[in-house]
């Protein structure tokens, strides 16, 4: 059976239209560094909140960013809906990583749960948002008034972005192994 590719919007910063969803988290994760990402986008929410602050990254940087994540959230989506319930488990051996996440024991032994709660807290059109103002308020001088809206997002996100890494891990170890 052929895997169905969507259209995650990732033409401009994968060079590709459509992959699925895994691929792209593969994607991602080829063109950006799991600890930089969170370190950026924890410098984009500091700076987002408070007035005469910038972020010192060049604007093209913080856009391909912005477009990566943009994608990377419609993934997880179109995981956290199709995923089959204990598809990316990640062995009991593996959890020594578990300290250097954002998760939960339950979240990190099955990251699809991540992306499903996720979604509970937060609609696509809301991470949109929070993103859209994110890189907005970064890059300007102004800060973002309604600190508490970007703050559940900023959380989730953080997790996804854990889960999206522990999903490729498991998938290219499977790839290795040949399951």
């Amino acid at each position: 059976m052929k895997k169905k590719k969507t259209d995650f919007e990732s033409r401009f910063w994968s060079g590709t239209r459509k992959h699925s969803a895994v691929g792209l988290l593969e994607a991602f994760f080829q063109f950006n560094d799991l600890a930089g990402v969170k370190e950026t986008i924890s410098t984009m929410v500091q700076c987002s909140v408070q007035k005469n602050a910038r972020i010192r990254a060049d604007p093209a940087e913080v856009f391909h960013l912005y477009q990566s994540l943009r994608s990377l959230v419609r993934a997880a989506r179109l995981i956290g809906r199709k995923a089959k319930t204990g598809k990316f488990q990640i062995p009991p051996e593996n959890h020594y990583l578990m300290m250097l996440t954002f998760l939960s024991a339950e979240e990190y032994r099955d990251p699809v749960r991540v992306f499903r709660s996720a979604f509970k807290a937060c609609s696509l059109e809301e991470y949109d948002e929070f993103l859209s103002a994110m890189v907005y308020f970064s890059l300007g001088k102004s800060g973002y008034e309604e600190e508490r809206r970007i703050i559940i997002p900023y959380i989730q996100l953080m997790k996804m972005l854990d889960a999206a890494w522990l999903i490729v891990e498991k998938a290219s170890t499977e790839k290795a192994t040949g399951k």
